[in-house]
């Protein structure tokens, strides 16, 4: 026979075990808010935006063919500045202490649909250093491109700058700080069910029907002690006075 476990029941449950599941719940916050603000190390981004676009006339600027091929060269320039002919002279010239690998891990290229706008962002722990490496990125693949694929079509738009109070993009201490409080009352909540399953104490009649498999029929009410001893003094009064 299956057994079934009523709403009722489990808010019983969480009832009873309330405490434990509000201390668990204080705990991972608490260790998320550590982390959040102590132990994780607050990564800034700073980003340059570049424009694909041939120099020329105004007619063969915006004409239909040619849009269409600057448009095409982005995804091909987005291989071209992550390549190490760019990334290194960016790492020599800012004399970074990273490797070609390691510093594409912080570079993310983006464009929108049909745009021929070019995003490059960069993160970093440091916020000057993250804009130094965007700046520099931009203007090396300026640099380079006209002898890479013999055009000249690239134009830097707006620089990467630092505020004068940068805010971090990592970690979201808000979002960390919700999903510990998140985990802390799950684990509550599991750990609570838990302790009542493993509990195979009695605790009424409802236990003993489980147990046994039998109904219950008639229970026996508890006496209060005051009158367990009242009745025993009575009975050792009348024993003496029989024995007298």
């Amino acid at each position: 026979m299956e057994e079934t476990i009523s709403l009722q029941e489990i808010l019983k449950i969480i009832k009873k075990r309330l405490l434990l599941i509000i201390s668990l719940t204080i705990v991972a916050v608490v260790i998320a808010v550590a982390l959040s603000f102590y132990f994780i190390t607050p990564i800034y981004q700073a980003n340059t935006q570049i424009l694909v676009n041939q120099k020329g006339s105004s007619e063969e600027v915006y004409s239909w063919t040619q849009m269409e091929t600057d448009l095409q060269l982005i995804n091909t320039y987005n291989d071209i500045i992550k390549s190490p002919v760019i990334l290194n002279k960016v790492i020599e010239e800012l004399k970074l202490d990273t490797t070609h690998e390691q510093l594409i891990n912080q570079i993310t290229l983006s464009s929108e649909s049909e745009s021929k706008v070019l995003k490059i962002e960069v993160q970093d722990s440091d916020p000057e250093q993250a804009a130094n490496i965007a700046n520099i990125t931009a203007e090396v693949f300026k640099e380079e491109i006209p002898s890479l694929m013999n055009v000249d079509n690239i134009n830097i738009l707006s620089a990467a700058k630092v505020s004068e109070n940068p805010s971090p993009v990592k970690p979201n201490k808000t979002l960390n700080i919700a999903i510990g409080a998140v985990i802390g009352l799950m684990l509550g909540i599991g750990l609570a069910f838990l302790l009542e399953i493993l509990d195979t104490t009695i605790k009424d009649e409802k236990d003993v029907e489980e147990i046994l498999g039998i109904p219950i029929i008639g229970l026996v009410g508890s006496i209060p002690l005051e009158k367990v001893n009242k009745s025993s003094f009575k009975s050792h009064k009348v024993r003496g006075n029989q024995d007298a």
